[in-house]
């Protein structure tokens, strides 16, 4: 099982009269077989809070603890392989390489992670399911925003992460791809015994979540 904790984190940028506090005393933790939800507006703290747990960002004080792995005790090297092993994102501006089609995204994960990705035939069913098994030679250029948010969904998945931190993935998605990619990550994390933690402003989510969080102003409280 894996457990991610975030013990009494603050992120503070700027000094003096620019110091802005975007994390107060932020308490969190999640276990594998979770969906959890933190929903907050823009500027609340939620894009900062996930960049934190995936060890993308170093915060001011506190800890961030994957099962025996305290970042702040980790080397760069180590906090590296945890993030190629261990942590797949879904961030809002996607990520996908112009210059590859959509299969070559996949490719390129295998060159960086040989092994552990999950098998050809799952990912066929992955691409399916989330409606873009047919744009296999598409390049993002050619893709639609939610498209291009589904496939980054797909990379995400591919190399089999045991913990998944999505940065608003319904964004750009109506309502019937909502509910797919809801039940998507819920069912990751329930039959695949994941941890899959989303940021997001989007409401459609609640339904799905087995733990929910609101944030304002860089407070993060639990909700029912």
């Amino acid at each position: 099982m894996t457990n991610i904790k975030i013990e009494n984190v603050n992120q503070i940028y700027g000094k003096g009269s620019a110091e802005v506090k975007v994390l107060h005393d932020v308490n969190f933790e999640a276990h594998s077989g979770s969906l959890n939800l933190i929903l907050g507006p823009s500027g609340s703290g939620k894009s900062t809070f996930l960049t934190i747990a995936g060890g993308l960002r170093t915060p001011t004080s506190g800890n961030i603890i994957v099962d025996d792995i305290n970042y702040r005790q980790s080397s760069k090297k180590s906090l590296e392989k945890l993030r190629l092993n261990e942590i797949g994102f879904v961030l809002q501006n996607y990520r996908l390489l112009p210059f590859l089609n959509v299969l070559e995204q996949f490719k390129l994960v295998d060159k960086v992670k040989s092994t552990g990705n999950i098998s050809s035939k799952e990912l066929e069913s992955l691409l399916e399911s989330l409606g873009i098994k047919d744009l296999t030679n598409k390049y993002p250029t050619e893709l639609s925003g939610g498209q291009q948010q589904r496939v980054a969904i797909a990379r995400a998945l591919y190399p089999n992460p045991s913990i998944i931190l999505a940065d608003e993935p319904t964004a750009s998605l109506d309502s019937k791809r909502v509910k797919e990619v809801g039940r998507q990550l819920a069912d990751l994390a329930h039959q695949q015994n994941k941890i899959v933690i989303v940021v997001t402003h989007d409401l459609r989510l609640k339904e799905f979540a087995d733990q929910k969080f609101e944030i304002n102003d860089g407070y993060l409280t639990k909700i029912n």
